[in-house]
């Protein structure tokens, strides 16, 4: 048993986003090529464990201009679901864990024990700091509307289109640009609280997301219009949660859900700030269900 390199990288300026960090759009396409890799030296494949129920990001440490990134990847039997595949992204150079990625398979239950010996030499046992620990590890949101949502007070805050420079390997949308839509629209979401630009630029705070989970429902390919509508699910002292949804604009049918827990933070000391009371209390008036 051992877990494999999948994944010898950098962290390029262009990538970073107004925080001064890897934007969380190349964490996920960094974690996307690993498992392409991962795929392609064990074998794993739809087949044999089916499609992908979620991709769950933890963020450990900022990766900024310069730094060396490495994956490493493994199945666990240990994890939140009948077969988990874990990432593990690193600094190249100091070797601190930099962010953890769990994907998410089930399988049929008859197949638990020959997939064990089928994955025997890639079988870790999966690392505490990659468990979900703001965010249900399940699949979340697919059951709903772009109407109920709206109806319910989430709003839109992205709208565009697929380009085939957007399209993975598989002649789908790839998680990359999934993240890009969300990321593009969530200083609008921002905005709707009293953490707004001005707030933010005033306290020299930045916004930064601690945990996600990407959950694809049915696939987008080059050409379809995309809109994102975003509701927040939670609020507690520090940090809130949201829930982005990616549908198909011409007729509304979803794709993605990504669900966020979000913080504030201070980018002089680089530590998480606690949420002003107000700002508490008016996320608090606008969740969604």
């Amino acid at each position: 048993m051992t877990i494999k390199a999948t994944l010898f990288s950098f962290v390029n300026r262009w990538e970073c986003d107004e925080n001064d960090h890897l934007n969380v759009q190349f964490y996920f396409s960094r974690f996307e090529e690993a498992d392409r890799q991962f795929r392609l030296m064990s074998g794993l494949g739809e087949t044999l464990v089916g499609a992908r129920r979620v991709r769950h990001v933890r963020y450990h440490k900022e990766l900024r201009t310069g730094d060396l990134i490495t994956v490493h990847s493994s199945v666990a039997f240990d994890g939140p679901h009948m077969l988990t595949v874990v990432h593990e992204m690193r600094d190249g150079t100091t070797g601190t864990l930099a962010a953890t990625a769990l994907d998410g398979y089930e399988p049929s239950p008859n197949s638990a024990k020959p997939l064990r010996q089928r994955f025997k030499e890639f079988q870790t046992p999966m690392i505490s700091e990659a468990a979900p620990r703001g965010i249900q590890s399940g699949p979340a949101g697919l059951r709903t509307s772009l109407s109920g949502l709206l109806s319910q007070g989430a709003e839109i805050c992205y709208r565009g289109t697929v380009l085939p420079r957007d399209i993975g390997p598989d002649g789908r949308a790839d998680d990359q640009y999934a993240l890009s839509c969300c990321t593009d629209g969530v200083p609008h979401v921002w905005q709707r609280t009293p953490m707004d630009h001005a707030y933010l630029t005033e306290n020299g705070f930045g916004r930064v997301a601690a945990e996600m989970k990407l959950t694809w429902a049915t696939p987008l390919k080059s050409g379809d219009a995309v809109v994102v509508a975003t509701g927040f699910t939670s609020v507690g002292p520090s940090t809130f949660t949201m829930r982005h949804h990616l549908f198909e604009s011409r007729t509304s049918r979803l794709a993605a859900t990504l669900d966020v827990v979000a913080l504030t933070m201070n980018l002089s000391t680089r530590k998480a700030v606690r949420l002003p009371e107000d700002a508490h209390a008016g996320i608090s008036k606008m969740l969604i269900d």
